[in-house]
């Protein structure tokens, strides 16, 4: 499990990607999304080690 943690980023960095395309945006634009979409990443990241760290 934790070793796929990495495709989410991933994943929804490609989402996102697609979604400005499809609305006819730049990558430019969209710069915010993407940094929420990296912090909530590491987030998830963060909590998940401290999980595996407690346990």
């Amino acid at each position: 499990m934790i070793a796929r943690l990495f495709l989410i980023p991933l994943v929804l960095c490609l989402l996102w990607t697609v979604y400005l395309r499809s609305k006819g945006y730049r990558i430019k634009q969209g710069q915010q999304g993407y940094i929420y979409i990296l912090s909530f990443s590491g987030a998830i990241l963060g909590f998940m080690t401290l999980m595996l760290w407690l346990t």
